[in-house]
């Protein structure tokens, strides 16, 4: 009886592909999976540094361009790096066939420039595997019902590959970057950060939102709900990477599975609030209305029957907020708005949690030590977070890293 073939789904940035021997490589590494025996979907970014020159393109010509023409324009990035993967893979002697996301059935919601997948028909790509044995789908994009070409923000190729992986049930996603792996923390800011074999979905997403630039929370959520495995490795060599599934028990002997530090947050408190019911969630709810992000909120009661309110938000968001927030501010008769930009959050992130006390103190008891004054704190059963001076944020990332035994096995 003949064996089953696979159906593995391979992802490849844009920093993998960003020119003829870059994706002369991957269509090697794609051509070997594929004669393991396996069927290969790949998704692939657009060629390194043509989205940033595309926007920039736009950006000369208007400054308040549409975002359905910006879909329109940043839609074709994905389709050169497909096409070219393609001829790279036919000069190796083997089939394959490239797609657009509207082409191979990827539906969206009418989002344009941040469009959520809703469905996808995998018809047409079971039919290509059948004849190729490798399908190139250009990430990022997708289409509505009404034949709207879209894109999906940030992280859209990561998520464009596993919502293939579940669609099509694959064996694995396999996601390749210019790194090794998913590391304790940030190698650039500790060098003896240490390479993670394997990490739970949950852990995985908190430090994907907490700012570990790797993986994108909205493609870890996906994998999450449907069970794909995911395995995140280095496009240039064959070592052994990083594989993120579910739980299990042996995850929780680890205290601390890594470190993150985000300094792209700014904080904006609300001075002199009053303190009556319904304030905050007026407040909230305009801040929802205005669709800004809101990360970490804390309230001080005062003697004066008024609250403070902080909260943080990704910077990027910060012009916008304070005029929808001096607006409320105005009226619910606050007496001042204040904003800090020169704030980073470090957290630490862990399963072990759950079943070991004193990590909190730890935690307080090496930045105490570092000299490093906490603003704000928020926790959640796997992880601790805490808002300090972001000319200490690297610093503390080196503390926090040290006290909970990340770094790498020193060789005796």
């Amino acid at each position: 009886m003949a064996k089953k073939k696979g159906l593995i789904v391979q992802k490849y940035g844009g920093s993998s592909v960003k020119d003829a021997a870059h994706i002369k490589n991957v269509a090697r590494r794609v051509v070997k999976k594929k004669k393991l025996g396996n069927n290969v979907v790949v998704v692939v970014s657009a060629l390194g540094g043509t989205t940033d020159a595309l926007v920039a393109l736009a950006g000369q010509l208007t400054k308040n361009p549409r975002d359905r023409e910006m879909d329109m324009l940043l839609a074709t990035g994905e389709q050169v790096s497909i096409a070219l993967l393609a001829m790279a893979i036919h000069d190796l002697g083997e089939e394959a066939v490239s797609f657009t996301g509207y082409q191979v059935g990827i539906q969206t919601d009418p989002s344009h420039t941040q469009a959520r997948i809703m469905d996808i028909d995998t018809k047409k790509m079971y039919k290509a595997l059948k004849v190729h044995g490798i399908v190139i789908v250009a990430g990022f994009q997708g289409i509505t019902p009404d034949n709207e070409i879209t894109t999906l923000g940030r992280g859209g190729s990561d998520l464009t590959a596993v919502a293939l992986a579940a669609a099509l049930k694959s064996d694995r996603c396999e996601i390749f970057t210019d790194v090794d792996g998913i590391f304790t923390t940030d190698p650039r800011i500790v060098k003896d950060a240490r390479k993670i074999d394997s990490i739970c979905y949950e852990e995985m997403l908190e430090l994907a939102s907490l700012g570990a630039k790797v993986m994108h929370s909205r493609s870890i959520e996906v994998a999450d709900k449907y069970n794909v495995p995911l395995y995140v490795g280095n496009s240039k060599n064959y070592g052994k990477g990083t594989l993120i599934t579910r739980e299990d028990k042996g995850m929780e002997q680890v205290l601390v599975r890594g470190v993150a530090l985000n300094e792209n947050e700014a904080k904006i408190t609300i001075v002199g609030v009053p303190d009556k019911p319904g304030v905050a969630a007026r407040i909230f709810k305009t801040i929802a209305e205005a669709k800004i992000n809101v990360d970490m909120i804390i309230q001080n009661k005062t003697t004066t029957k008024t609250t403070d309110i902080s909260f943080t938000i990704p910077q990027t968001g910060l012009k916008k907020a304070v005029k929808v927030i001096k607006d409320v501010a105005k009226k619910i008769k606050a007496s001042d708005v204040i904003t800090d930009e020169k704030i980073a959050k470090i957290s630490v992130v862990g399963v072990g949690m759950r079943s070991h006390s004193g990590v909190a103190y730890m935690l307080f008891d090496a930045l105490a030590k570092a000299k490093i004054n906490i603003d704000m704190i928020s926790t959640s059963e796997i992880k601790i977070s805490c808002v300090i001076d972001i000319a200490k944020g690297k610093s503390a990332v080196k503390v926090l890293h040290n006290v909970f035994g990340l770094a790498k096995k020193k060789k005796k």
